[in-house]
């Protein structure tokens, strides 16, 4: 298994003008995680704009369905992602998934409000607020996270404590 290019991968998203959140892994190392992750989890706006660019601007790192035998008939366009939701990709720079929606956030509009605009490789990145976050892997509800949301609160409090000393 290839590791993923988390920075490419950004980068890519971000210089296209996709409208995207990050989540995940990603998105818990932005906010001072150790956990390591393997691939970029993304929410995006399922407007056919947005899809468009996403579709365009993913053709040349090769998306194919991560777990999908070889050979299985599968192009990434505007089409492909108004009929489908979720999408589990691998690509040239590393495994990345595009949520239409997510368990416990629902869609782009509902996470919108609850996110933390940050300077990520030279752009403006969307990326899940650290209380949502929580909420999020709350709601997956996979053993795997629990270390995790253990972790994510106690980062969580260690904000809240340095912003009351503030």
């Amino acid at each position: 298994m290839k590791p993923t290019d988390f920075p490419a991968l950004i980068r890519l998203l971000a210089a296209a003008e996709i409208e995207f959140i990050v989540i995940g892994g990603v998105a818990a190392a932005i906010h001072g995680s150790a956990h390591v992750t393997w691939d970029l989890d993304v929410v995006y706006r399922r407007t056919p704009e947005n899809m468009q660019k996403l579709a365009r601007a993913l053709q040349p790192i090769n998306p194919y369905l991560r777990g999908a035998p070889p050979g299985l008939p599968f192009r990434l366009d505007a089409a492909t992602l108004a009929r489908g939701l979720n999408f589990t990709l691998t690509t040239t720079l590393g495994d990345l998934d595009l949520l239409g929606e997510v368990a416990g956030g629902g869609s782009y509009e509902r996470l919108e409000p609850e996110v933390d605009t940050m300077t990520i490789e030279g752009h403006q990145v969307r990326c899940v607020s650290l209380p949502r976050l929580i909420a999020l892997k709350r709601a997956a509800g996979r053993p795997r996270d629990n270390d995790m949301i253990a972790g994510l609160e106690a980062l969580l409090e260690e904000r809240e404590r340095r912003n009351t000393r503030e």
